[in-house]
């Protein structure tokens, strides 16, 4: 046994049964492990690092185990690093293995040499290099376990030529632990229950370790116990049923006016497994000083990063809610009317688009997709850009990991993310939702699709322009001001064709519902080139005429 099947042998033992890579003779002796391991080991192969490390974390997001990613060194490091910054700013664990140059050559500024772990540091839970052949089992076990434990993250392990190749003796292959639990202390379970019975209308803040410990039914529990209004962080509108009564809505990049007014009425906020991360919090502004602050995270450093906690809970988020929804009393009718009131709210608010300037009506093609998929398992991948602000105010998430889109807001994640989606639950129906200039960035990994026979659904919404940026050059200098921003978007619809794929163009709202089923009863890939107006920037507001 060398150290490539060592490591791949500690991969399955490990459960993990999937990984993403772009091949490099850095990693040869890994890459002959895997063909051995075909039958029990699927390889993705991409066509850019930065797919391989954006599926990698999508797939670690939607399934809750590591994703696992192969790149070789230098160029590949470099091009992979998108993805582990997105698993590190999404909490996904993560593995990505990197060819190194051979033992003899590190430090000489060898061929593509880097240093992984000045690299890697800021942005990696751990940095793992195994030196001898006989060191990579334990390697890989040990980063399984860091990327899966406390807070989860991504982990970089750096692998010398020759320590793949050479003789890795009779290694004892480690199985996996078993995460170790941290349930909640009995005395801050009392304070908090103290805090909420005492509350008049309290919100629930709903993150990213709710999904990870599939918590779901435990938020469910503590919202219906509690009474609170629940509130989901950016881009975790999975992490609760987005038609219960409790939900109020989502915190992402824009705010509706009723969203402020329930906010100014709150008393009390209970974080539930989210760091409180900038666009939630509004650049860190959100919380106010007369807000009682109830915050629950595995990781005690993320517990008063932000802001200071009158009870913190550095436990489980999911044992926690249970504990602290068993030992309420019922809420008070008052507050179960104004979150009723709140919730009313958000349904208006859904159901009053603002009026399109353009021939595509983004708010019609987002209602009409999330009733297209309601009675059907799906998955929604979205990619960073304006476009989104539309599927974040109208699509209706219900379903558990039915949410795959980079808070870290990554450009380039929408479409690997679909591929991981398709992987990670196959009977399901999968929409990868991007921009022209996301699109551009990593659509090629539709012939990754095509090659692995993964039948996705491709939206792409161009404006040709990068219009995050043109908004806020609107906003800040002016109409007269935009620079940069002007793209020549392709054929969108012919280029999917090229690679294989079945494609439609549609250029009125009025032919796309008819796009869509064609697209869905395909048997293969599909693209849907959709074509807006740029004054229709954002579900909270066009630019003028």
């Amino acid at each position: 046994m060398n150290g490539g099947d060592a490591l791949v042998a500690t991969l399955l033992a490990h459960g993990c049964d999937t990984g993403f890579c772009v091949p490099g003779e850095s990693y040869l002796a890994v890459l002959e492990a895997l063909r051995r391991e075909s039958a029990r080991f699927r390889l993705i192969t991409n066509r850019h690092e930065a797919g391989v490390t954006f599926a990698a974390e999508a797939y670690a997001k939607l399934t809750t185990k590591p994703g696992i990613a192969f790149v070789t060194r230098g160029p590949g490091a470099t091009n992979a690093a998108i993805g582990l910054h997105t698993a590190d700013q999404d909490s996904s664990p993560l593995v990505l293995f990197i060819g190194h140059v051979p033992s003899d050559h590190i430090g000489r500024e060898a061929f593509q040499e880097i240093d992984y772990a000045q690299m890697y540091g800021g942005i990696a839970k751990a940095v793992i290099e195994p030196k001898a052949p006989a060191e990579v089992a334990e390697a890989t076990a040990r980063a399984l376990e860091i990327a899966q434990a406390g807070r989860p993250g991504p982990v970089v392990v750096p692998l010398p030529e020759d320590v793949t190749e050479q003789d890795a003796g009779d290694p004892v292959i480690p199985g996996p632990r078993p995460r170790p639990a941290t349930p909640p202390d009995a005395e801050a379970v009392a304070e908090a229950v103290a805090l909420i019975a005492g509350a008049r209308h309290p919100i629930i803040i709903s993150g990213e370790m709710v999904s990870y410990e599939g918590a779901h039914q435990a938020l469910i529990d503590l919202a219906d116990a509690s009474g609170a209004g629940v509130i989901t962080a950016f881009r975790r509108q999975d992490t609760y049923p987005n038609d219960a009564d409790a939900y109020i809505g989502h915190y992402g990049l824009g705010r509706a006016a009723f969203q402020r007014e329930a906010w100014a009425e709150c008393d009390l906020v209970i974080v539930a497994g989210n760091r409180l991360d900038a666009i939630t919090t509004e650049d860190y502004s959100l919380l106010r000083d007369d807000q009682k602050l109830i915050h629950i995270h595995v990781d005690p450093t993320v517990i008063g990063k932000t802001s200071a906690a009158d009870v913190a809970m550095a436990c489980d988020v999911g044992a926690a809610m249970s504990a602290i929804a068993e030992a309420l009393p019922p809420p008070p009718n008052a507050r179960l009317e104004w979150r009723d009131t709140v919730h009313r709210n958000l349904r208006r608010f859904r159901d009053e688009p603002p009026e399109a300037l353009g021939d595509v009506d983004m708010a019609v093609v987002v209602k009409t997709l999330a009733a297209r998929l309601q009675a059907e398992d799906h998955i929604l991948s979205n990619d960073a850009g304006n476009f989104s602000s539309w599927v974040h105010r109208y699509f209706s998430y219900n379903l558990p990991h039915s949410q795959a889109a980079p808070s870290s807001g990554a450009m380039g994640a929408g479409v690997p993310g679909a591929l991981a989606a398709k992987l990670a639950r196959p009977e399901a129906t999968v929409i990868g939702m991007a921009g022209d200039g996301a699109f551009l960035m990593t659509g090629q990994e539709l012939a990754t699709a095509l090659l692995h026979e993964l039948d996705i659904n491709l939206i792409v919404c161009d404006n040709s322009t990068y219009g995050t940026i043109l908004m806020h050059q609107h906003r800040t200098q002016g109409p007269d001001a935009y620079h940069g921003v002007a793209l020549k978007s392709p054929d969108f619809a012919a280029l999917a064709r090229a690679y294989g794929a079945a494609a439609w163009t549609v250029e009125r709202t009025d032919q796309f519902a008819a796009a869509l089923d064609e697209a869905l009863a395909h048997d293969g890939p599909t693209l849907i080139h959709l074509k807006t107006d740029i004054r229709d920037i954002s579900a909270y507001g066009s630019l003028a005429g």
